[in-house]
């Protein structure tokens, strides 16, 4: 069993930037991908990024790539999502999520119903 809690959304305004946190808890993190899923309104949860618990390799859609960066901690147990250049395309609520036994590629090509584990989400809102 993984918990998964996010924190650190909110209101920023066009070309800000804002760090997400996500604390997980739970047995054999290191053998979990983990990742970031954002669900704007009206649309389909879908992949941000993802990162290996184990080597920290990482993954990223190509909406987002060059302005997010992910990232763990693996003494603190937190996973971030470091978002710059922010957009009002990037508004959603952000999830965390974690999949046992699969890559961080494995994990971001996937259909996000096939993790394991979500946190409760936190909601972004980019205002122009």
């Amino acid at each position: 069993q993984v918990q998964l809690v996010e924190s650190g959304g909110g209101l920023v305004h066009a070309g800000d930037s804002l760090r997400l946190s996500c604390a997980a808890s739970g047995r054999a993190l290191e053998t979990y991908a983990m990742g970031w899923f954002r669900r704007a309104p009206g649309l389909e949860r879908e992949f941000v990024a993802t990162i290996s618990w184990n080597d920290g390799s990482t993954y990223y859609a190509p909406s987002v790539k060059g302005r997010f960066t992910i990232s763990r901690d693996n003494v603190k147990n937190m996973m971030y999502l470091q978002m710059d250049s922010l957009i009002p395309g990037d508004t959603a609520v952000y999830y965390c999520a974690a999949r046992r036994g699969v890559s961080a590629v494995d994990m971001g090509v996937a259909t996000p119903n096939d993790n394991d584990y979500w946190g409760q989400g936190t909601q972004v809102f980019v205002s122009s």
